[in-house]
């Protein structure tokens, strides 16, 4: 496997000659269950649960896209570029049960699954060499799931993603006008009109964005002001569980609509010395916002998490909102 760079749109694509799987993985066994006879690779664990060996655990992804190991060696190939695969590709087993998912498992379970994530996100961004760190969950065969075992997935890049580029210029620009983060004044409008607020609990509101990509599109924010997720999780780690019981929810009310979804973490790049490039973030603590992004995928709308030229979504948050929450979900 190997980086290369679209010149026109700056993107950068990992590219082989593997035969990519078309549904989730069906096996005799689960490599990820405690008992399992072929357990995989485990880098960290947690076990805040009492009762069961490990409540989360982070692992080698069986076919990971990136290797830890050695230097990017980006160089070019004419008016190309591109660079080894190297990074990280690991797998975030939410739970130590093969039935318990992200929406029916205890707040305490989902609060451990989150703890894990802040820690692994956190220990990558020591390395210098990872500019990004990735988390997502691609629920359903239309999303892309790969595995049967509650998990998410976790990647550490030599690059931020585009997406994410566009955001952050997108924050910086907003803050340079206004000195004032878009996101939060976002949470103060939408919590001052209520018009496309789902739900809040403790520190953590649920809201579809006023521009939705598709339909259902959902955000889920921190209040307080706060560039890195890791932060919030390892030194503020109590509210984790609101935000697990809030996750748990939201996503009961997306699967009275549909049973698939993107799910991505946003959170700010790796600002550590060394990263040269990254000194154009000078006010990323002041201007960026970490969020839980949702992408419900419908019937006939597979693989919405893609770019295009204008979004459609055929239902306007207003209506969204309604509809999410009149869903008769358990308390």
């Amino acid at each position: 496997m190997e980086l290369r760079k679209d010149p026109i749109t700056r993107s950068w694509v990992v590219t082989g000659d593997d035969v990519p799987e078309t549904a989730p993985r069906s096996e005799p066994f689960c490599r990820f269950c405690p008992d399992s006879t072929q357990p995989a690779q485990v880098i960290a664990s947690t076990s805040g649960v009492q009762g069961v060996p490990w409540s989360a655990r982070s692992v080698v992804h069986p076919t990971a896209l990136y290797r830890i190991e050695g230097d990017p060696a980006r160089r070019g190939d004419g008016i190309y570029d591109r660079m080894r695969a190297v990074g990280a590709h690991e797998v975030l087993v939410e739970n130590s049960r093969h039935d318990r998912n992200l929406w029916n498992a205890q707040d305490t379970e989902i609060e451990q699954f989150l703890l894990l994530a802040a820690q692994r996100i956190q220990d990558l961004k020591r390395d210098s060499r990872f500019k990004y760190v990735s988390i997502f969950k691609d629920h359903g065969a239309s999303a892309g799931q790969e595995f049967e075992h509650p998990s998410s997935q976790l990647t550490a890049t030599t690059f931020v993603p585009r997406r994410l580029l566009y955001e952050l210029r997108a924050s910086r620009e907003y803050f340079a006008q206004k000195e004032r983060c878009v996101f939060c004044d976002i949470l103060s409008q939408e919590t001052k009109q209520e018009l496309r607020v789902i739900e809040n609990r403790g520190d953590f509101l649920a809201l579809c964005p006023y521009a939705p990509r598709v339909p259902y599109e959902t955000w889920i924010l921190p209040r307080t002001h706060e560039a890195a997720f890791e932060r919030v999780g390892l030194n503020r780690p109590a509210m984790m569980r609101d935000l697990g019981g809030l996750l748990r929810r939201t996503l009961l009310r997306i699967r009275t609509i549909t049973e698939q979804f993107h799910l991505v973490l946003h959170t700010s790049p790796n600002s550590r010395p060394g990263s040269g490039s990254l000194n154009y973030w000078k006010t990323l603590d002041e201007d960026y916002h970490w969020h839980i992004e949702i992408l419900p995928v419908l019937a006939g709308k597979s693989r919405s998490y893609t770019f295009k030229e204008v979004y459609y979504s055929p239902l306007t948050s207003e209506t969204a909102v309604k509809r999410l929450r009149e869903a008769a979900i358990e308390p």
